[in-house]
């Protein structure tokens, strides 16, 4: 299998553990230690190497996907070296070293994703995501890929409704499949506009637009403060802070992975109290 190599630090198993924490998901499947997408038509294979990844099939279409889906964009270096000011992030980051947050490489699967996690535990979400990828979806060798915005536009929200969907998400979901959303375009703007158009679309809220700025576009800033993971979180490692959304603040310029290093020391088995 070819090797792509990957910025250092990089832990493979930290940096994919979000695919096998709250269950199997069909469209990033872990399968016999190793990541499984379906990009196009062909499903790509992820197993750890020496310095990066060996990936198969490895070309012009294949690579961008798996740089975005393995975080490789994220400048750990510089975050490391500002984290050392902190406490907490200093021990977080070196106990956690070479975490690189997953990103969702199609923009339409990034919320889809987030409407199904609205208000219900991530282990419910991925059973209902999977469904719909099931359903909706097309399967490769093991993996699925998502759903596509022109299949689901064609949904009845009551299929949705029969996978485990609520009345109101189903119609989110559909709803969004027929949005005409230029979403090159929109991923050129600013956080606050991105976050202005996303919200005026039925059902995606505040705490929709800030994953997606973090986990599709990775932008440096994104600070989800409504999320409950996060305020636990910050509570844990940070208990005199009285606001979440403020402490936000502090992590400047690198709250995105300020979040997903909080999240990630809240769920990891190492030993990471504060």
């Amino acid at each position: 299998m070819p090797l792509l190599r990957l910025p250092e630090p990089y832990d493979f198993e930290l940096s994919t553990g979000r695919y096998r924490a709250f269950g199997a998901d069909l469209a990033n499947l872990w399968l016999d230690g190793a990541l499984h997408r379906v990009v196009g038509r062909r499903e790509v294979r992820i197993e750890a190497a020496r310095g990066g990844v060996r990936v198969e099939p490895l070309d012009a279409e294949t690579r961008p996907v798996v740089l975005t889906l393995l975080g490789a964009e994220f400048d750990l270096d510089s975050f490391y070296d500002w984290a050392r000011g902190d406490p907490v992030l200093a021990r977080l980051t070196e106990a956690l070293a070479g975490l690189r947050p997953p990103l969702a490489p199609d923009p339409f699967e990034a919320l889809v994703t987030a409407i199904t996690a609205q208000q219900i535990s991530l282990h419910a979400a991925f059973s209902i995501r999977n469904r719909l990828i099931q359903r909706f979806g097309k399967r490769a060798e093991q993996a699925y890929s998502f759903p596509t915005a022109q299949r689901l536009r064609r949904a009845d929200p009551d299929e949705l409704v029969g996978l485990g969907f609520s009345r109101r998400k189903a119609e989110y979901v559909v709803g969004l499949a027929t949005e005409k959303i230029d979403y090159a375009a929109l991923a050129q703007l600013p956080d606050d506009e991105i976050k202005a158009r996303l919200v005026a679309v039925r059902g995606l809220g505040e705490w929709t637009a800030d994953w997606f700025l973090a986990r599709h576009l990775a932008r440096p800033r994104a600070w989800p403060a409504g999320d409950l993971a996060v305020r636990k979180a910050a509570a844990l490692f940070y208990p005199d802070a009285a606001d979440v959304r403020a402490l936000g603040e502090r992590f400047e310029p690198f709250q995105n992975l300020t979040a997903h290093y909080l999240l990630a020391g809240l769920y990891s088995d190492r030993r990471l109290d504060p």
